[in-house]
């Protein structure tokens, strides 16, 4: 087995080691002409330093990677009072737009769809999902379908809905973590007219930039409410009072439990209330009688105003305030460049001074999660400057070694440019552990460096004996970490999209950072460091001194 494996690999081992031999005497010669050239090798890693810093801005940030599990589903919510019935035919026209061609094949890409009408059966249906005039259609896609083909099913249905007045749609896809709406905004304000108006009038801007999709708001109309409006100072006139007078009204039309009826071991609650012909109109609740037992009974006309009107599907709270929330997905573009429109919405956006917004949803909790991990990062540094500054018993060479990290966001950067990645929460893991990882080949070349001088050589001497003979292992090293993450690094399998950013993050910044640490920490140490490293004393020597010693010898 041992010589047919080494007849196997014997063609693999000998190009890997005449490459090897290459690369050590080209770098031989490089850190030569570095160590020559210093100055021009710090403008040089400082140059690829910012000019990563530049290219961040144009990466743009997401919270987390979008998981393409081949499926979504869409909410839809008519007007409020609609009937089941009116919301099942929504829902049936979207399925068979879902399942029609949108390719040249006349073949569809749905595998199946399946639909809810209404909340009756949904026990943990939201308060803005409750009524029958809601629905959800799920479509799952065929396994051959691609990321653009269910965009192209998506688009196709967002087209058909623009044609249906007053329905309002959300689209969204199964997500591993969950998490608010890519874009929120919220407004904040007590009246409810106001927060209404000007939330329809942001959703309108919103959905005029093709960046945004399925722009809603959360205060709609509701059902029809007859609203009573008492005049107090008539009630007083009759020595009355709004709540006795309410809590009459209450009682004569929606019923109060006088007592309980008793059917063998149960108890049944016996309701009394007017008759149906005395409250099913408006005309019927104006002549309830609010003095039952007076000489001279006045009606409920006499005492207040009674109308009609559509009051909010619901009112939604943030701390305590009443907000109205306005969420939109995104159909194009990047996190980061949807909040810079949303704000220049709100900008242009005139509100009252009884009303404040600010954009909230996926791009707040970013914030917060990018603060976090920064902390985390700046903590990871420390940690690992104080594990190496007790190893080294020096201040000056853990600083010397952490020039890698800069050198590997720098790389990380550029690798994320290069493959069109945004910045997102596994970047920023990933940063994390190239902490770790990256200071593993400037330890080694350090090290030996210092072994090297305390032999008693000169340091310029040391610094090249210990960089051609740690090349090897920082390279092996370096190929091990890269070729093991490859695999993830190209995607393969279910949910690739978490774990290729984390890949792409170590798999560059590692290359990139053990290139310049190769030859920018020679450079570094010959320049920084000038501590004076003492010769190692033999034995002859240290026999001799004691024998000195011994016959009254001064040392």
């Amino acid at each position: 087995m041992s010589k047919l494996l080494g007849f196997m690999f014997a063609p693999l081992i000998f190009v890997f080691n005449k490459g090897f031999d290459l690369l050590a005497k080209g770098y031989e010669k490089l850190l030569a002409v570095s160590l020559r050239a210093r100055t021009f090798v710090l403008i040089t890693a400082f140059a690829l330093a910012a000019g990563a810093v530049t290219l961040i801005p144009k990466l743009g940030m997401e919270l987390i990677p979008t998981l393409s599990q081949g499926e979504f589903s869409v909410e839809v919510t008519l007007p409020a009072g609609s009937p089941l019935a009116r919301t099942d035919d929504v829902m049936s026209e979207l399925a068979q737009v879902a399942v029609a061609p949108v390719n040249s094949d006349n073949e569809s890409l749905v595998l199946r769809t399946y639909a809810m009408s209404g909340t009756g059966s949904l026990i943990s249906a939201a308060p803005n999902q409750g009524g029958d005039h809601w629905g959800r259609l799920n479509i799952v896609m065929k396994p051959s379908a691609t990321e653009a083909e269910m965009v192209a099913v998506k688009q196709q249905l967002r087209d058909h809905l623009a044609f249906k007045p007053q329905v309002q749609a959300r689209f969204s896809e199964p997500e591993l973590f969950s998490f608010a709406s890519p874009i929120q905004i919220e407004i904040a304000g007590y009246d409810l007219n106001q927060l209404q108006q000007y939330g329809d009038a942001i959703a309108t801007k919103l959905a005029s930039y093709p960046n945004f999709a399925d722009v809603t708001t959360s205060i709609r109309d509701g059902n029809p409410e007859l609203k009573i409006a008492f005049h107090h100072a008539k009630l007083a006139r009759l020595d009355l009072d709004a709540a006795t007078v309410s809590e009459l009204i209450a009682a004569k039309i929606g019923g109060r439990v006088a007592t309980q009826y008793s059917v063998e071991d149960r108890k049944v609650d016996v309701l009394v209330r007017t008759f149906e012909s005395q409250r099913d109109d408006m005309a019927s609740v104006r002549a309830i009688v609010v003095n039952p037992g007076a000489t001279q009974p006045i009606p409920l006309s006499a005492v207040a105003d009674v109308y009609m009107s559509v009051g909010p599907s619901e009112i939604t709270r943030v701390g305590q305030q009443r907000v109205a929330l306005v969420s939109a997905n995104l159909a194009r573009g990047k996190l980061d460049e949807a909040v810079l429109m949303a704000n220049k919405v709100l900008d242009e956006t005139q509100l009252p001074l009884t009303l404040s917004a600010h954009v909230t949803g996926q791009s707040e909790d970013m914030q917060d999660s990018f603060r976090s991990l920064q902390f985390a990062l700046g903590l990871a540094v420390f940690m690992v400057y104080l594990v190496m500054a007790s190893q080294f018993e020096s201040l000056l060479h853990p600083l010397l070694i952490l020039f890698a990290v800069p050198l590997a966001g720098a790389g990380s950067v550029y690798g994320l440019w290069l493959t069109g990645t945004p910045l997102n929460v596994v970047v920023f893991i990933g940063l994390i552990m190239l902490c770790g990882i990256v200071v593993n080949n400037a330890i080694v070349l350090v090290d030996r460096i210092n072994q090297l001088r305390r032999q008693g050589m000169e340091k310029q001497a040391a610094i090249v004996d210990a960089a051609k003979t740690r090349l090897r292992p920082i390279v092996m090293t370096t190929l091990t970490t890269i070729l093991g993450l490859l695999p993830m690094a190209f995607g393969l399998g279910e949910g690739a999209e978490i774990r290729t950013p984390m890949a792409i993050t170590v798999i560059y910044g590692l290359l990139f950072a053990s290139l310049l640490t190769l030859v920018l920490l020679p450079v570094l140490y010959s320049l920084f460091d000038t501590k004076k490293m003492l010769a190692p004393v033999s034995d002859k020597e240290v026999a001799a001194q004691q024998g000195d010693m011994g016959k009254g010898g001064v040392l």
